[in-house]
């Protein structure tokens, strides 16, 4: 049936059929039928959603020929930058111009940041950066690029709101990666907003196969993974204690060079074996710079391991001091007592170790750690996938993942002794460099 299609049409047909999008197109990158207002195509990374949004724009702005008139004349696009929206939205391998035929290719009109098509419709460049540049212009259609990232996303939405007035039925196309931020939630909330969804996956036609295979290998079915690679939004858990907005300000930190200390802590496993919990090892530095109330702390790496006999995590444990070139090992002595002081030492005999006993429940531990980053006060010098994961689920109430908390508790204890147990009578120690 498909090979008795293509045979019979003509040369004209064939040279048209790749800029018929809807020949082509996915279930979801097709703007649901009925009388929305917003449309947000939710997807993971690579899921299309980009060419969804440029053809949508074609369909707004063209007619049946090149010269004629399509629904919409004045179309905002809007992404987070200038240049986003201009490599992204407008020159992007799936962007307006490489989406467009020949003979509808609009003219890209730099000093104006203004695309004119042939028919005179056109589409102006805005940033989200810059909310009052929509405060003037008026538009019958707008597509907006991961709103979910925007710094000033509420603003900007606003300004976009009282700029949609012309034409009869104004409509704005959305696409993004979802994040749990106030202003997706409220418009997915709407009545006058349709959504379509759709995993990294649905396009795995045009992504390249080792890409998935590692990307799901290295992020499973974490709560990252379900945001960026499912297309799902991640709510926190009720009465978190490290909310997504907290941890993503976390990784914007960035990290110096210059440390004045630098710890490792270790929880030990209960167990061993496969069945046991894993070993949270986690290593983190601080700057102690002015009072001790304005120190900083930044996670340096988790060094976690799972499934290794005493000997292996202790072992795990020596080499990321040794790596670190760290002032200290803090280890949990609850589960095994002095055999935990016993294994360290038999591969590490000098290696400076402070036992600590937890004498309160881990919610109760991990409150003032938790208090530092509402505060601003910790950062991540990397992405640190499961470590976070486990963040996210540790409530006031207690955890709410399975199993144990083993990178939270490790990473408890470091920033503890960096800066919590280090308010009051504390020397400035002598500067780390890494």
């Amino acid at each position: 049936m498909r090979d008795r299609f293509l045979n019979e049409l003509t040369e004209g047909e064939c040279l048209a059929l790749p800029f018929l999008f809807e020949f082509w197109a996915m279930d979801h990158q097709l703007p649901p039928k009925g009388s929305w207002r917003s449309w947000v195509i939710m997807g993971g990374r690579g899921a299309g959603k980009t060419r969804a949004g440029a053809e949508w724009v074609r369909s707004c702005v063209e007619g049946a020929l090149p010269l004629s008139p399509g629904r919409c004349k004045r179309v905002a696009l809007i992404g987070e930058t200038m240049d986003q929206v201009r490599e992204v939205m407008v020159f992007g391998e799936s962007g307006i111009m490489n989406c467009s035929p020949p003979d509808r290719r609009p003219e890209w009109q730099a000093t104006r940041r203004c695309l004119v098509w042939p028919n005179g419709a056109e589409a102006m460049v805005f940033s989200a950066h810059d909310p009052e540049g929509l405060r003037g212009p008026q538009f019958d259609a707008a597509w907006v690029d991961e709103l979910a990232k925007w710094k000033k996303a509420r603003h900007t939405w606003d300004m976009l709101q009282f700029a949609l007035r012309l034409g009869e039925h104004p409509q704005v196309c959305v696409t993004t990666t979802p994040r749990n931020v106030g202003i997706l939630k409220e418009l997915l909330e709407l009545p006058s907003t349709v959504v379509t969804r759709a995993k990294t996956e649905a396009n795995r036609a045009n992504l390249a196969e080792s890409f998935l295979e590692e990307v799901r290998a290295r992020y499973g079915n974490s709560r990252l993974a379900k945001q960026e690679l499912d297309g799902i939004l991640v709510t926190d858990v009720d009465g978190a204690l490290w909310t997504h907005e907290v941890l993503e300000r976390a990784q914007t930190l960035k990290p110096p060079k210059e440390f004045d200390r630098i710890v490792v802590a270790v929880d030990p496993p209960a167990g061993e074996g496969k069945a046991a919990d894993a070993c949270g090892i986690v290593v983190a530095g601080v700057v102690c710079d002015g009072p001790p109330q304005s120190w900083r702390a930044w996670v340096l790496e988790d060094a976690t391991v799972q499934g290794t006999s005493p000997t292996g995590w202790a072992q795990a444990a020596a080499d990321t001091f040794e790596r670190w070139q760290a002032d200290r090992l803090v280890a949990e002595v609850n589960q095994g007592g002095a055999m935990v002081e016993s294994v360290l030492r038999q591969v590490a005999p000098q290696i400076p170790l402070r036992k600590v006993h937890a004498t309160r429940g881990k919610a109760a531990r991990a409150e003032p750690v938790a208090a530092l980053y509402e505060q601003g006060r910790v950062g991540h010098a990397g992405a640190f996938v499961a470590l976070e994961e486990q963040m996210g689920l540790m409530t006031g109430a207690g955890f709410e993942g399975q199993g144990s908390p083993d990178r939270v508790d490790a990473l408890v204890w470091a920033l503890t002794e960096l800066v919590v147990d280090s308010q009051q009578g504390v020397k400035r120690p002598g500067l780390r460099i890494i």
